[in-house]
Order: structure tokens, then C-alpha cells, then sequence
């Protein structure tokens, strides 16, 4: 690996790395959310609908887990009354998981969490260098976007090939 490649490696493991823990520790100095980032980014992502909530399958895809795994996950954040289940009412085999008022108010802490680290990184950053650094962090995230296309397709071609034979 060429010195820049090296380089651009550790600065991407190394931020990654320093979100993550950044994240954790927001979680811990509110002390009052029982959360970890996996059920706080599964809350985020339920709370985008309200009012119609999202199904298991929904969770599953879109956060890239199980469904047995999204199953247990959801149970525990109904113990925790962050989340509940609601039958649909035209079809009462489907359920919806909807945000209870805690888990609205654990997705506005981690909202504000977002917010607070973007306010910060752009104080830190002059305003000719935020045109280049959003160029760069969005071909950087087509990058990633296109790896996790290409993994689907392998995934579900090898499940393909297997359930031929």
C-alpha cells in the first residue's frame, strides 16, 4: 500500500472507530437511556414513521438483520417501553412497531447527539474546504453504498444457487 492509501486507511478505520465511541459515551453520560447504539439506531429508524410504525420485516431489511434477531431485539425494547406492537387494523395478521413517548424522547437525544457533532465539525471547517469535504465524503459513501449492492447481489445469488441444487 502506497504512503496516501495507508494514510486514507487509518483515517477512515480511525474515524470510524472514534464515532462509534463517541456514540457510546453520549449514550452513558445521559445515564438515563438503557440503550445500546444497535436498539438506539433501530428506535431511529421506526420513529421515521409515526404514525404507521414499521413491520419486523422492514426493521430487518433495512437495518441488514435477521429476522429472528430484529424479533428479540423489538421484544426488549417493548420490556423497556421504548417501542410497542399494534396490529393493523385492516389486516390483523400484520403488526406495525411504533415509538412509545420514551422512545420519541431517546430518538430526539440521539437527534440532538447528530446535530451537535455536525454544528462542531463545521465550526472546525472553513468555508471553502466544506464544498471539497462534502464531495469527498459523498463519493466516499457511493463507494460503501455500491460495496453493500455488490455483497447483496453475491448474497442472494449464492442463496440462489444453493436452493437450485
Amino acid at each position: 500500500m502506497d504512503a496516501f492509501s495507508s494514510a486514507l486507511n487509518e483515517l477512515l478505520v480511525d474515524t470510524y472507530r472514534s464515532i462509534m465511541t463517541v456514540e457510546e459515551e453520549m449514550l452513558k453520560q445521559t445515564g438515563k437511556l438503557d440503550l445500546s447504539i444497535g436498539e438506539l439506531h433501530m428506535i431511529e429508524y421506526v420513529a421515521r414513521d409515526r404514525q404507521r410504525g414499521k413491520t419486523i420485516s422492514e426493521i430487518a431489511r433495512h437495518l441488514e438483520l435477521s429476522l429472528p434477531s430484529v424479533t428479540i431485539a423489538i421484544n426488549k425494547l417493548v420490556k423497556k417501553q421504548y417501542v410497542k406492537k399494534v396490529r393493523c387494523e385492516e389486516d390483523g395478521r400484520r403488526v406495525f412497531v411504533r415509538v412509545t413517548p420514551l422512545g420519541s424522547k431517546a430518538n430526539a437525544v440521539h437527534r440532538y447527539f447528530h446535530e451537535q457533532m455536525v454544528r462542531a465539525i463545521l465550526r472546525e471547517i472553513s468555508e471553502e474546504d466544506r464544498g471539497p469535504l462534502m464531495r469527498g465524503v459523498e463519493s466516499i459513501s457511493r463507494f460503501f453504498r455500491k460495496q453493500v449492492e455488490e455483497m447483496r447481489k453475491n448474497r442472494s445469488g449464492h442463496r440462489e444457487a444453493e436452493a437450485g441444487s
